[in-house]
C-alpha cells in the first residue's frame, strides 16, 4: 500500500540594486603653476566571487556525504514528521536524528528536509490538476530555517494531472539556492481520467528527462553545485522505462528512493526488487516510517542495508 494512502483520506477536507567625486574649483594662482604629471595608480583587481558550495564544502553530492531527512508538508502534520513542529524545531530534530547516524558511516552525515511543495489533492482545484501548491510563506519558512542551520532541502512534487516540469518551474527561485534539490513522486502523477486514491500514478522516463534537463541547465546557468534529484518508487510500474532515465548530467546526482513500509521482510522485498537493473550512476535511498513500519529500522540497521542508503528520510 502507498505510504500516503492512509494519510490522504484524513486530508481530503483540508485540501478542499560611481558616484564621481566633485573636484574643488582651482584658484588663479593654482592654475598658473606648472602641473607635474603624476603616475596613474594601477587599479586594484576586483576580487572574484567564489562560486557557492554544498554544505560541508565542495560541489559534488557524492561520495563524501550521506543525508538524513525529515519528510512532510509545511502545513499538515498528518503528512509526515517534518510538519509535526515548526521550522526551527524541525531543524533541531533532524540535526539530532542525523547525529545518530554518524557512528555508522565514514562519510559526512548531512541533515535534510524533504518538503512536499505540491500536494496531491482530493479535489481538482481551479486548474483541474488535483494538486495543491503549498503556501509560499510556510514553505519558505522551512527553507530559510534549513539554510540557517546548514540543512539540505529537497522540494517534493506531487503533480496530479500537471507534469513535473511545469511544477518544478514554479520553484525556480528556490532551486537557484545552492542547497536545494528536487524530488519527483510518480505515485501522484495521474494519467487522463485518473483520480487519486483510485489508481497509483506513474511517469515516463521521457518526462523525468525533460525535467532533469531543465534543472541541469538551471544549475549550470547559475554556477551552482551539483543538485540532488530524488525519484520516488515502490512499484516497478511507477517509472515507465526506468532504464532510459538520463543519469549522465554532471550537474545532478540522481537517487532512487524506495518508499515501501510495513514489516522488515516487506520492506526488504521492495528494496531487492527496486535495485535490480538499476541504471548506472543512480544511487539508492531508503525511508523509515515512524508509525507504519513494524518495527522501524534503527540507524544501525538502516545503514547495514546493502547497498548502504545514501539518503534516508523519516516520515
Amino acid at each position: 500500500m502507498s505510504r500516503l494512502f492512509r494519510l490522504f483520506a484524513s486530508l481530503t477536507a483540508v485540501s478542499l540594486l560611481v558616484a564621481g567625486c566633485s573636484q574643488p574649483p582651482q584658484s588663479a594662482e593654482t592654475e598658473a603653476q606648472p602641473q607635474t604629471a603624476q603616475p596613474t595608480p594601477e587599479a586594484e583587481p576586483t576580487p572574484s566571487e567564489e562560486p557557492p558550495e554544498l554544505i560541508g564544502g565542495g560541489t559534488e553530492i557524492f561520495p563524501e556525504r550521506r543525508f538524513i531527512a525529515l519528510y512532510g508538508h509545511p502545513e499538515y502534520a498528518e503528512l509526515g514528521s517534518l510538519g509535526e513542529q515548526g521550522p526551527q524545531e524541525a531543524a533541531e530534530r533532524v540535526i539530532e536524528l542525523a547525529e545518530m547516524y554518524e557512528a555508522h558511516a565514514d562519510e559526512d552525515i548531512i541533515p535534510a528536509f524533504e518538503i512536499i511543495a505540491t500536494m496531491a489533492s482530493a479535489a481538482p482545484g481551479e486548474d483541474g490538476n488535483y494538486s495543491a501548491v503549498a503556501d509560499r510563506a510556510a514553505l519558505e519558512a522551512y527553507v530559510d530555517a534549513a539554510e540557517e542551520h546548514d540543512i539540505y532541502v529537497v522540494l517534493d512534487l506531487q503533480p496530479g494531472h500537471a507534469d513535473f516540469l511545469t511544477q518544478a518551474k514554479l520553484f525556480e527561485d528556490l532551486l537557484t539556492r545552492p542547497n536545494v534539490g528536487l524530488a519527483l513522486d510518480p505515485e501522484w502523477r495521474l494519467a487522463p481520467g485518473q483520480v487519486h486514491m483510485q489508481q497509483i500514478g506513474s511517469v515516463s522516463a521521457v518526462e523525468i528527462n525533460e525535467t532533469t534537463e531543465w534543472l541541469a541547465e538551471l544549475t549550470a546557468e547559475h554556477d551552482l553545485p551539483q543538485k540532488l534529484v530524488i525519484l520516488h518508487q515502490f512499484r516497478l510500474s511507477m517509472i515507465r522505462g526506468r532504464e532510459q532515465v538520463n543519469t549522465d548530467h554532471p550537474e545532478l546526482a540522481v537517487v532512487l528512493h524506495a518508499d515501501g513500509h510495513g514489516t522488515p521482510e516487506q520492506k526488504m522485498d521492495t528494496w531487492r526488487a527496486l535495485k535490480q537493473d538499476l541504471p548506472d550512476n543512480m544511487y539508492m535511498a531508503w525511508k523509515n516510517f515512524f508509525r507504519q513500519d513494524q518495527p522501524m529500522f534503527a540507524p544501525k540497521d538502516t545503514f547495514e542495508i546493502e547497498p548502504k542508503p545514501w539518503f534516508v528520510s523519516y516520515q
